[in-house]
């Protein structure tokens, strides 16, 4: 039996194997794990499903395989003979997918390897997955071959053992809709015209790592696909403070005297804009090409910065859930986040995303949609600041800067004001979003 590298999300196209746990060789039975994976986000270890001996180690410790590649062969216990491990060099690099490089569905169900890891659409027939050559296409290049009426008998694969990956399939579109348009380098300017500008400065080069390179391709994508459009304000805090600094000298204490959950700033700001996500359903949507997709619950991603990057766990029907089970969900995941050992579930989709960066000393800023969500807060540090009151006299206040980032193709002018005023309410009167 193949031992396929599995897919860990919906955007994961590649994984770097850590560590093997059992060697060539060794015997194994369902459960043991065989190796760990690491991708730009997550890291977790894949069990066997089977029973014999592993014959063969095909892609070893710190080497990069595609998904669904072959890295490793379980034999029958009375037919193994084991094999010696690949070479340590690691094999070419694989390109990056493109961004719409998606898998049709993921499970979050632990993994259970499929003998040729597809994953089929339920009651729709794209075509065979094999071809004339031995050549195999993933789903999805089967779906966008077919809607895009593009053979694909006539592709050249790019991805392992002759499979062709929805990169090939977009790649044929292009040079169908536009022949003979060479096509422009990615990052525009080229390495040697950028290092050629700072040949006379010292400097040193480092490697991207893959969380960098997915950040960096994600980014451009939403930059280039969505149109931004930004509305701010500026929100008084004083009574979510006051909520806060209660909710907390009330907690109840554990055995070990310990209160069972504090509050942040933060937690109660992810309530509000989940509570405004509730008052405004139609601001609840994201852009699905030919239709907007609208929410029953506020899915709320939240921005935790990591070692070379970030990650967005999402906190699940955020507008059900009490302060303090929030704030001890938070917590949990971004500490799991940090270690990188969230599950693809828990952090892919959510409905809007917060960034916070507050506790940095940033008043302001405007963050960057993450696709395919339609809102994203961005929310700066809080301050005192003189304001004016109803009677004309002045004083002052404690006032946070918040940034509302929208795609007009889901949320115009006046629907993301009134989406940025609901928030505003909750937080001015907390007390409002907890009945």
């Amino acid at each position: 039996m193949d031992v396929l590298m599995p897919q860990l999300g919906e955007t994961v196209a590649e994984g770097k194997i850590t560590q093997w746990f059992k060697s060539a060789g060794d015997s194994v039975k369902p459960g043991d794990n065989l190796f760990e994976i690491e991708t730009d986000k997550v890291s977790m270890e894949v069990p066997s499903t089977t029973a014999g001996v592993l014959a063969e180690i095909r892609v070893p410790a710190g080497a990069v395989a595609a998904v669904g590649a072959v890295v490793a062969v379980i034999a029958d216990g009375a037919a193994a003979a084991p094999s010696k491990p690949a070479p340590s060099a690691s094999p070419p690099p694989i390109a990056m997918p493109l961004a719409s490089e998606r898998v049709v569905a993921a499970s979050t169900a632990p993994i259970e390897l499929d003998p040729f890891f597809e994953v089929r659409t339920p009651a729709r027939n794209y075509g065979p997955a094999r071809l004339p050559g031995g050549r195999t296409a993933t789903p999805l290049a089967r779906r966008l071959a077919a809607e895009g009426g593009i053979d694909l008998a006539r592709i050249s694969p790019s991805g392992p053992h002759g499979r062709i990956l929805a990169r090939d399939v977009e790649a044929a579109a292009r040079a169908t809709a536009a022949p003979g348009l060479a096509a422009a380098p990615a990052e525009g300017v080229s390495l040697e015209s950028i290092k050629a500008i700072y040949r006379d400065v010292p400097f040193r080069e480092v490697p991207l790592e893959r969380m960098r390179t997915t950040i960096a391709r994600r980014l451009v994508e939403a930059k280039r696909t969505i149109p931004h459009f930004y509305l701010t304000v500026d929100v008084e805090i004083g009574r979510l403070i006051a909520l806060r600094e209660q909710a907390n000298a009330a907690a109840p204490k554990d055995n070990d005297g310990k209160p069972e959950f504090k509050l942040s700033l933060n937690d109660l700001i992810i309530k509000a804009w989940a509570a405004a996500l509730q008052r405004v359903p139609a601001a609840n949507a994201v852009w699905a090409h030919d239709r907007i997709l609208r929410f029953e619950h506020s899915d709320i991603a939240v921005a935790v910065a990591l070692e070379g990057g970030l990650i967005a766990p999402v906190i699940r029907q955020a507008e059900k859930k009490k302060l303090s089970a929030l704030s001890n969900e938070m917590k949990e995941l971004a500490a799991r986040a940090r270690a990188k050992k969230l599950k693809p579930s828990e952090y892919e989709g959510g409905s809007s995303t917060i960034s916070n960066l507050g506790m940095y000393g940033v008043r302001e800023f405007a963050a960057i949609i993450n696709p395919a969500q339609a809102t994203i807060l961005a929310v700066g540090a809080a301050r005192r600041q003189a304001t004016e009151r109803e009677d004309g006299g002045v004083a002052f206040a404690s006032v946070l800067s918040v940034t509302l980032s929208c795609d007009h193709r889901v949320v115009d002018g006046a629907l993301g004001a009134e989406l940025i005023a609901a928030f505003c309410a909750f937080v001015e009167q907390p007390v409002t979003m907890l009945v």
